[in-house]
């Protein structure tokens, strides 16, 4: 059976992006929403809602709008891989990913101060990515996947081990 190659979604990113949250590649409700962490039962934007709880987050409909709050907050959102085959949204049925130009990144993100990977897919390529940004010492993080298949990380688990890397980031008060 051939796989369909899948096209990811392009960069939020800008010149305010201090902390840039990588995750693996959109799942199917993300890429026909072609939204990032579309489906409704992602905790990604629950969670940044939480970081800043006295600054509503744009509804759901609002993605434009969405894309410029995480922006004003210093967030970046992109994925490791721009394109790959794959059938669903889990990151082991990937197939032929190809990896984002991370080097065209760090032009466009000179404020930049951490990554953190939303999950393990994405992880997997952190010497990468650090690689490709050419910086030795750059600060990578592991952080706990929001996708509703991370069912063994309660919400508040998660809020802390992304508030602590928001915290390192410098774009929330300490943990």
């Amino acid at each position: 059976m051939k796989r369909i190659r899948l096209q990811g979604l392009p960069p939020v990113v800008g010149p305010s992006t201090r902390l840039l949250v990588l995750g693996s590649f959109p799942g199917v409700a993300s890429l026909q929403a072609q939204q990032y962490y579309g489906h409704p039962q992602n905790h990604f934007w629950k969670i940044l809602q939480a970081l800043w709880p006295d600054d509503p987050l744009p509804a759901r409909e609002h993605y434009a709008e969405r894309c410029v709050w995480v922006l004003e907050h210093g967030l970046g959102i992109w994925d490791v891989y721009a394109s790959c085959e794959r059938e669903g949204s889990l990151d082991s049925a990937i197939r032929n990913p190809v990896v984002n130009d991370f080097a065209a990144l760090r032009a466009r993100c000179p404020h930049l101060r951490l990554i953190a990977h939303n999950g393990g897919e994405s992880f997997r390529h952190a010497k990468a990515v650090r690689a490709a940004l050419d910086v030795e010492h750059f600060p990578l993080v592991q952080l706990p996947s929001t996708s509703p298949a991370n069912a063994s990380w309660s919400f508040e688990r998660k809020l802390a081990a992304w508030r602590e890397a928001a915290a390192q980031a410098g774009i929330i008060s300490g943990s």
